[in-house]
């Protein structure tokens, strides 16, 4: 950040043009990075069908919007127990 008295607002940061921009402390992605590279697909949710007790969803859905995502994160959690890997 060389240059700036302070951190740039992002609007800032966009209007910077790229030739003010100093890459000479990024390394280059030759050939060896590539070749150690892996394709990491993310982990995307799927629509399905589930049943489970009024009393359930009740209680997940009493914060208010977004009940789904708070399911499935009591499920991530409890399958990362599962495995070892919390």
């Amino acid at each position: 950040m060389s240059g700036y008295r302070k951190a740039l607002e992002p609007a800032e940061i966009a209007a910077v043009k790229d030739a003010k921009i100093d890459f000479g402390d990024i390394p280059e992605l030759d050939r060896a990075f590539w070749r150690d590279a892996a394709l990491v697909e993310p982990d995307r949710t799927e629509q399905i069908t589930l049943r489970v007790k009024r009393s359930v969803l009740d209680h997940f859905r009493a914060p208010g919007k977004g009940y789904q995502t708070r399911i499935n994160r009591v499920l991530e959690s409890y399958v990362r127990a599962q495995r070892g890997t919390e």
